[in-house]
């Protein structure tokens, strides 16, 4: 008896956000979709992660037009997205009016199944999500993020067999349809997948199981076999030319595995070839985006630092924007140490970014010399309970800076979140009066203001109006230059016809804040300068967007006192003072995307 198995398809969305950091544009998926809707796949990922941030700040394109025109081209295949609980497709925890607004528009717009997840495991950051998605009719899939510290299910001292046993029913319990295993970093091996489903399944009988799992440690197609063996309902592949390396396993191997066999799921292999030679052919556009540093598709280091695969392609394009693209092995071993700091939590976005970001921050400037916001109010418990903190005394190991001392709470963080919608709508009442023109912005407010004015073309300046502006441009990360080692490459598109154009930076140029040397973690930051003749200058240490000033023209200001808000690597940073002083300055408007550098204010020290 033919007892197929169901396949969701991953290619639009979680797969380009892995190998592409999320660069494929709607009309490119339109090339695609409809051939797509005819393989028979349970559903198609299109929507969720990162794609919603990328449209808007990379490719200038609405992403819920993006999802009506979808629907519109898929009509016989289930579209879903990821949801990041109560953070959304954001980086924060939002209020709950957001949240109820933001699962009724997506509704409304075209998703059919909501896999949702919290980074934490918290059920108590999926309630809100969890009932709007119930009241809008459609499919609550809940999900679990899978994470390990030994790599052994067995053994491990948090993330064993009774801690998914666990999760699973209180999801089921916040009336999840489905549970899902999400496997962000490549980390659950075949014998553990088997160990683990079997239990699921035989607890949990008539709970309808998927596998998501990502290709990085070179498991994921075997640990697909052993789930199906032990009897998973729905495994997530995508097609083969955005498979493997830090994205999904192939549809294809697996397909041709199971062709005569009772899990055979009977797909036109035909469609799906020809399907892969129009995608090969698409790629060839965004070849500057794919990260062929490395000759191998596997990564076994993965296992120690556990980064999934869309933090590792961004951790790739942030380093290269900075202009540290040789810091990334710093950063890969710096990860753990951070993720220990914080108290174990699983990788996977707002969390993975969060640490990321700081593992960044830690090895250009030093080790918490410079803290996101996010890390802040992590450790403060506004974005719930680390999985570690509910083990007693495990933390004590780790834990020796009382600054990152995790907190313990005892509701959950939404509860003190005002409402945001209403005052939202009176910020960008003049520009748009549209929810979710609304919803953009309580997401993204950094980047939202020029996207939106883009989109109704409110634009005013001579060089808003310059359609020179709109080219097309993005760096190639792998091609080497040959100008100089520092030069960087770039494909430059002019309609539809392609110029690759190379760069050479200003040898002169100084990184950093001038007030504070960059150090390694081996080594102590320098003292604040005081500089007794002039003023010192405070830069902004990375490409950003400046989100607010903390302090006014003419005040006094203590050394180490937040100044601004700079949004980077999607994470907000306070610049502090380097001194006592005075503002004497202030050198930038409010949402300025700055350059690496770039004048922020001056400073006149108190002598």
């Amino acid at each position: 008896m033919n007892n197929p198995i169901k396949i969701s398809d991953t290619t639009f969305r979680d797969a380009q956000q892995s190998l592409l950091a999320t660069r494929l544009s709607t009309d490119h998926m339109l090339e695609l979709a409809e051939k797509m809707d005819s393989v028979g796949f349970y559903s198609m990922e299109v929507w969720g992660g990162a794609t919603f941030d990328a449209s808007i700040r990379y490719l200038n394109e609405d992403p819920w037009e993006r999802l009506k025109i979808l629907k519109q081209h898929i009509k016989n295949t289930s579209l879903s997205m990821l949801l990041r609980g109560q953070s959304l497709v954001g980086y924060r925890s939002y209020a709950d009016d957001v949240v109820q607004a933001f699962i009724e528009q997506a509704s409304e717009s075209g998703i059919d199944i909501f896999r949702v997840f919290d980074a934490l495991n918290d059920p108590w950051n999926l309630e809100t999500a969890a009932e709007s998605i119930k009241n809008q009719k459609k499919h609550l899939q809940l999900t679990i993020c899978y994470s390990t510290i030994d790599g052994q299910l067995a053994t491990d001292p948090i993330y064993n067999l009774d801690y998914y046993l666990e999760k699973t029913k209180q999801f089921i319990g916040l009336g999840a349809d489905s549970v899902c295993i999400k496997d962000m970093g490549g980390l659950l091996n075949p014998y553990d997948a088997f160990d683990l489903i079997s239990s699921l399944k035989s607890s949990f009988p008539n709970l309808q199981l998927q596998l998501h799992t990502h290709y990085t440690s070179g498991m994921a197609s075997m640990t697909l076999l052993k789930a199906i063996e032990a009897g998973i309902d729905i495994v997530d592949t995508c097609l083969a030319p955005l498979a493997l390396r830090t994205s999904q396993p192939a549809i294809e191997p697996l397909c041709m595995t199971l062709v005569g066999k009772e899990k055979d799921p009977e797909f036109d292999m035909d469609i799906i070839i020809e399907l892969d030679k129009e995608l090969e052919s698409l790629l060839k556009k965004h070849n500057y985006a794919i990260d062929n540093s490395r000759s191998s598709v596997i990564d076994v280091n993965v296992l120690k630092h556990q980064i999934p695969g869309g933090m590792y392609s961004n951790l790739i394009s942030q380093l290269s924007e900075l202009e540290a693209i040789e810091k990334l092995e710093d950063v890969l071993q710096e990860i753990p140490k951070t993720r220990a700091d914080l108290g174990f939590p699983p990788l996977v976005t707002p969390i993975s970014q969060m640490v990321g970001s700081q593992s960044v921050n830690n090895v250009l400037f030093g080790r918490y010399q410079m803290v996101t916001d996010q890390v802040k109010d992590f450790v403060a418990g506004k974005y719930g309970r680390p999985p570690a903190i509910e083990v007693e005394n495990f933390l004590d190991t780790f834990q020796d800076n009382p600054e990152l001392r995790l907190k313990k709470i005892d509701k959950k963080p939404s509860d003190n979140l005002k409402p945001e919608m209403e005052n939202a709508e009176k910020q960008i009442l003049d520009i748009s009066s549209d929810i979710q023109d609304v919803l953009t912005y309580v997401l993204y407010p950094a980047i939202a203001i020029d996207f939106l004015k883009s989109k109704f073309d409110l634009s005013t300046t001579e060089k808003d109006k310059n359609p020179e502006d709109n080219i097309q441009i993005e760096p190639i990360l792998q091609k080497p230059s040959k100008l100089n080692p520092n030069a960087r490459s770039f494909n430059v598109y002019i309609d539809d016809e392609m110029f690759i154009v190379e760069v050479e930076p200003n040898s002169n140029q100084v990184t950093g804040m001038e007030s504070k040397t960059v150090t390694s973690e081996s080594t102590k930051p320098e003292e604040a300068p005081l500089e007794s003749q002039g003023e010192i200058k405070i830069t902004a240490p990375m490409p950003g967007v400046l989100i607010k000033y903390l302090v006014d023209e003419g005040e006094s200001i203590s050394q180490g006192q937040s100044l601004l808000i700079l949004e980077a690597m999607k994470m907000e940073n306070s610049i502090p003072s380097p001194v006592d002083g005075i503002v004497k300055e202030i050198n930038c408007e409010i949402n300025a995307r700055l350059t690496k550098d770039q004048l922020l204010m001056l400073i006149s020290p108190k002598s």
